[in-house]
C-alpha cells in the first residue's frame, strides 16, 4: 500500500527539531508521498531545500490568506520569477479566508486571482485554502474563466459544492476533521463522492483527526483519515488508498 499526504506543511518551525524522525515514521506507515505546500515567499528557500534532498516531497509555492501582514506587495512577480526557477508540483497554499474578519477580503481576492494567472500561464494545479469561502472560491474560479485544476483542501463544504468544483477541474481534500464523530455532514458528503474526486491529507502540523486530537498532526497519521473514510464509504482501504493516490500523482505530478 502507497498513500500520498496531499497536503503537510513539513517545512513548518513545528517539525524542526524532529523533521527527519517524522519523516521515517510517515514512510513506516506507507505515506510515500506528500505535496508541501508554502504560505509565504519567505519560506520557499526552506521549502526548496527540504524537497531537493527527501524523496517522495513536492513543492508548492504561493501566498496563504491567512498571512496577509507578512505579503508584500512585489510577492506574485517574485513568485512568478521563483516558479520559473524552480520546479514546482502546485501553486498554492493560496485562497480566500473568510473566517478571520481581521484579514482584508478584497487583498485576498486580488492575491487569488494573480496565483489564478500564474496557474494557468505555468500549467499548474492550483491548492487552494477556503474557509468559510467556498462558495465565493466557486464564484472566482467560474469568473476566472480560463481553464484551471487543482484541489480545495480540508473541504467541509456541501455535496452540491464537491460537484460544481470537480465540474471546475478541482477535487477535494479530506483530512483530520472527517474523523471527529459531529462531523455529520462532512462524513455524508465523503461517504458518497465519486472517488475520482477525493484527496486524502493531514494538514500537519494542523488539523489532527480524533485519535490524536490535540496533539501536533503528522502524515503518518494520514492512516486514522484513510481508515475512517474506506469505513464510511464501506470501501477496502487498500483499494481506496490505490484509487486517491492515484488521483494525488494525476494532479501534482507530470508524466516522465
Amino acid at each position: 500500500m502507497s498513500l500520498f499526504d496531499s497536503h503537510a506543511h513539513l517545512d513548518a518551525p513545528e517539525f524542526d527539531a524532529d523533521r527527519a524522525r517524522v519523516l521515517q515514521d510517515a514512510r513506516a506507515s506507507d505515506v510515500a508521498e506528500m505535496l508541501v505546500p508554502a504560505v509565504t515567499a519567505g519560506a520557499w528557500p526552506k521549502l526548496h531545500a527540504l524537497c531537493e534532498v527527501e524523496p517522495g516531497l513536492h513543492p508548492a509555492y504561493g501566498l496563504h490568506p491567512c498571512y496577509l501582514a507578512q505579503h508584500q506587495d512585489g510577492d506574485l512577480g517574485l513568485l512568478e520569477g521563483w516558479l520559473r526557477t524552480h520546479p514546482a508540483a502546485a501553486v498554492g497554499e493560496c485562497g480566500l479566508d473568510h473566517f478571520d474578519p481581521g484579514l482584508d477580503r478584497g487583498r485576498q481576492a486580488r492575491l487569488l486571482l494573480g496565483h489564478f494567472e500564474l496557474a494557468h500561464s505555468f500549467d499548474l494545479p492550483l491548492v487552494l485554502h477556503a474557509r468559510r469561502a467556498f462558495e465565493d472560491v466557486i464564484l472566482a474560479l467560474r469568473r476566472f474563466g480560463k481553464p484551471l485544476r487543482g484541489v480545495v483542501h480540508s473541504f467541509s463544504g456541501s455535496a452540491e459544492q464537491a460537484r460544481e468544483l470537480y465540474g471546475l477541474g478541482f477535487r477535494v481534500g479530506i483530512g483530520g476533521p472527517v474523523t471527529h464523530p459531529r462531523a455529520k455532514r462532512l462524513r455524508r458528503v465523503v461517504a458518497n463522492l465519486p472517488v475520482e474526486q477525493l484527496l486524502l491529507e493531514t494538514d500537519a502540523p494542523d488539523q489532527p483527526g480524533e485519535r490524536h486530537r490535540g496533539q501536533r498532526n503528522e502524515p503518518a497519521f494520514l492512516v486514522e483519515v484513510l481508515h475512517c473514510v474506506a469505513g464510511l464509504r464501506g470501501t477496502d482501504p487498500r483499494e481506496l488508498a490505490q484509487a486517491t493516490t492515484t488521483n494525488a500523482r494525476k494532479l501534482f505530478l507530470r508524466p516522465v
